[in-house]
């Protein structure tokens, strides 16, 4: 089972030709709605003058990623950028890598849909972190009865924490994602 991928890309831009960007990213945007596992983007520019913009785009799985860049509609859109924007930089990410990156001052061009209230991201880490929690000390009570009780809490964290991360967490929320974007505005 493949798991959400955002591609990001920064593209640099003449200050000077944004608003024929921002034309050329709005065409992009409207092609891609129309492919399946497209599942939303965004522009960001570190300040208005910048050269710099960012643009994510983020896909259901690998799968159309693919289907995406090897479509004739990315070739044509990227065709019409020559001489108007240049790539620079490319990452795709996966899970929940972005949660750890470094905040920056940004002007959101198009802003991104809100995330789901703070109680159902709760509702849905105790989904997750129960059931393996109450595993992992089961487990090392029954393995290591005689250890004290923060070494089997070490190694219970050790232990769970990459399970959370690569396997419960993306489970969880790819399951509850209709509960969890429902009510939000975008």
């Amino acid at each position: 089972m493949s798991e959400p991928i955002t591609v990001a890309i920064t593209r640099h831009v003449d200050p000077g030709r944004a608003a024929e960007v921002a034309a050329w990213a709005r065409a992009g945007e409207e092609l891609l709605r129309a492919r399946p596992g497209f599942l939303g983007n965004g522009w960001i520019r570190p300040d208005p003058a910048s050269p710099e913009w960012h643009m994510l785009f983020r896909f259901a799985d690998a799968e159309s990623v693919a289907a995406w860049e090897a479509s004739p509609e990315r070739a044509w859109w990227i065709g019409t950028a020559q001489g108007l924007v240049e790539d620079a930089v490319q990452e795709r990410r996966t899970g929940i890598e972005g949660w750890f990156d470094a905040p920056t001052s940004v002007e959101v061009i198009r802003p991104a849909p809100p995330a789901p209230p703070r109680w159902k991201q709760m509702v849905a880490i105790f989904c997750a972190f129960y059931p393996l929690s109450l595993a992992a000390n089961a487990l090392l009570g029954w393995l290591l009865p005689d250890w004290p009780l923060w070494a089997r809490v070490l190694v219970a964290v050790v232990l769970v924490t990459p399970v959370m991360t690569y396997a419960a967490l993306p489970l969880v929320t790819r399951a509850l994602r209709p509960w969890l974007q429902a009510g939000r505005a975008g």
